[in-house]
């Protein structure tokens, strides 16, 4: 793919690849920021290839997921050394995410969201927000193409249990 090609394809897809980014990263803008540009440096400089195996939005949204869990590796790590305390503090404006979680029914869905495991999570927010085929979530997660419908399936399942329970 050439350069131009490829700088289209992202700007084509930043803001979906934001999107999955922020699901990666548990609604943190900030790490979400962080794992898109790390993300973005490692397809421009070559660390990160498209094959052709997979469509392209499919193999980004791998990227992007292996970034931030990579990023939340090293997170933990750092957790452990002595200076990890003295971290960034956010500057105390709230976000375009934090706002809508605000709303009754948002923060109710992603409460909702939060008791479900991360795979179901995951597969749940790349069919729905992000418009990918179960077969697409499946090779962006790293599962088996019976392992994605499964989560699938249990994580509706579990959402619609949750979410009628709840006061109404």
């Amino acid at each position: 793919m050439s350069p131009e090609a490829l700088e289209q394809e992202l700007d084509h897809l930043h803001p979906a690849a934001f999107g999955w980014a922020l699901a990666c990263c548990a609604g943190d803008r900030a790490a979400a920021e962080d794992a898109l540009q790390a993300s973005y440096l490692k397809v421009l400089d070559g660390r990160a290839r498209f094959d052709g195996r997979a469509s392209f939005r499919t193999w980004i949204f791998s990227v992007v997921r292996y970034t931030a869990a990579e990023q939340r590796r090293r997170a933990a790590l750092r957790r452990w050394l002595p200076l990890a305390v003295l971290g960034a503090t956010s500057d105390g404006r709230p976000d375009a995410a934090t706002v809508l979680a605000r709303a009754d029914v948002t923060s109710r869905l992603m409460a909702a969201l939060q008791m479900l495991s991360r795979r179901q999570r995951e597969v749940l927010h790349l069919v729905f927000y992000q418009d990918l085929t179960i077969a697409e979530a499946a090779l962006v997660a790293g599962v088996s193409l019976g392992t994605a419908r499964t989560h699938y399936e249990r994580g509706k399942a579990a959402l619609r249990k949750l979410l009628k329970e709840e006061p109404e």
